[in-house]
């Protein structure tokens, strides 16, 4: 009896010290610059989700320094250099780019040897950045009326099954089963109430909601990656393991989604909402671990979904009229020396002389 207490005892303290590294130590130096957010600008039809991001070119990104979740000291911040993300809207979808640097690591099936990335959201009005909406229930005593406000949805993308430049993320055989799993390429749809109170969409401590979504879509590349045609998985492993370059993650999601149970973010036009962003890397050639993962800061980062403007909306309909007015211009050229070649070529002709018809009179 007294054994199986102490059991107990050092299970729940574990599980504590478990939830406590999940918050950062408070170090003033990661502290961000308030002035700092993402931006999602208005854009129409310009973004294709397929991990190459030259479509991304005109579009603002912000910058952040990756330093370890559980103890963001400055000499221990990620080496490979900072990570851009960037954010458009075209009013009915928002969309993402996430770029680092970093030596190609890619194991076939090895998740953890390969990297990751996740997009965190607060739901809740309460849910924190620290301990994943900060919800102090233990497993097992989660529920969406013990920690009602502290919801917050989770995108996480682990590429080891995934190929470079497929499309990953919902699909009809996930989404028919009704929840936000990826069995394909692990881009999946979560939410959280704190580390250990983690579930799929559609699945929880409650009830197993049948008509859930993965309504998330994404895909990955590296610049040392030659085959723009496109892979397939007998390429595997894609490229040559350690050659430097730049990783590209590239994801989008309805702005509003047909969630009932708060596991969804929802993003309105014109507000702001919290963002957090998180990368694994198995340094050193050592698979990485849940909690081992860098942040790209230490509390939400503002999302700005911004309204249409003048601007954005005049480079909106430039890009959907560039083709048509492209194609008219060629019409109109090829039209104009049609012209000039006939005129030229009948003026060159010998003219032709006028036989006048004789009008014969009846009689």
């Amino acid at each position: 009896m007294e054994r199986s207490f102490a059991l107990s005892l050092l299970a729940i303290s574990l599980l504590l010290f478990s939830v406590r590294a999940h918050e950062h130590h408070g170090d003033s130096s990661c502290e961000m610059d308030p002035n700092v957010r993402v931006l999602a600008e208005f854009r129409q039809g310009t973004v294709t989700v397929d991990g190459h991001v030259d479509d991304w070119d005109g579009v603002e990104g912000s910058e952040f320094e990756l330093r370890p979740a559980l103890d963001p000291d400055e000499d221990k911040k990620y080496q490979g250099g900072k990570l851009t993300v960037k954010a458009i809207h075209d009013g009915s979808n928002i969309y993402f780019a996430l770029q680092v640097d970093g030596e190609y690591a890619y194991t076939k099936g090895e998740s953890k040897q390969c990297p990751s990335v996740a997009l965190m959201f607060q739901i809740g009005e309460n849910a924190s950045y620290d301990s994943m909406g900060g919800c102090a229930n233990l497993p097992g005593s989660c529920t969406s009326q013990s920690c009602q406000g502290h919801e917050v949805d989770i995108m996480h993308f682990s590429i080891g099954t995934a190929i470079p430049g497929r499309l990953y993320g919902g699909n009809i055989i996930d989404n028919t089963a009704g929840n936000g799993g990826d069995r394909f390429g692990h881009l999946v749809d979560i939410y959280a109430w704190n580390p250990h109170c983690r579930y799929l969409d559609g699945i929880g401590p409650d009830v197993n909601y049948t008509n859930a979504l993965n309504d998330w879509h994404g895909a990955w590349w590296h610049s040392s990656l030659m085959l723009h045609s496109g892979y397939i998985e007998e390429n595997s492993p894609y490229a040559t393991q350690g050659q430097k370059g730049t990783y590209y993650f590239e994801f989008s999601r309805p702005l509003r989604t047909m969630d009932r149970f708060q596991q969804d973010a929802q993003f309105t036009i014109g507000m702001v909402s919290k963002l957090a962003v998180a990368f694994w890397y198995p340094t050193g050639g050592q698979p990485w671990s849940k909690s081992q993962h860098y942040s790209g800061s230490c509390n939400w980062i503002p999302l700005d979904v911004a309204l249409p403007s003048r601007a954005s909306l005049s480079h909106s309909n430039n890009s959907s009229w560039d083709a048509a007015t492209a194609f008219s211009l060629l019409i109109s050229v090829v039209a104009f020396c049609i012209s000039v070649f006939i005129g030229y070529w009948v003026s060159k002709r010998k003219e032709v002389p006028f036989m006048p018809i004789e009008m014969t009179s009846v009689r």
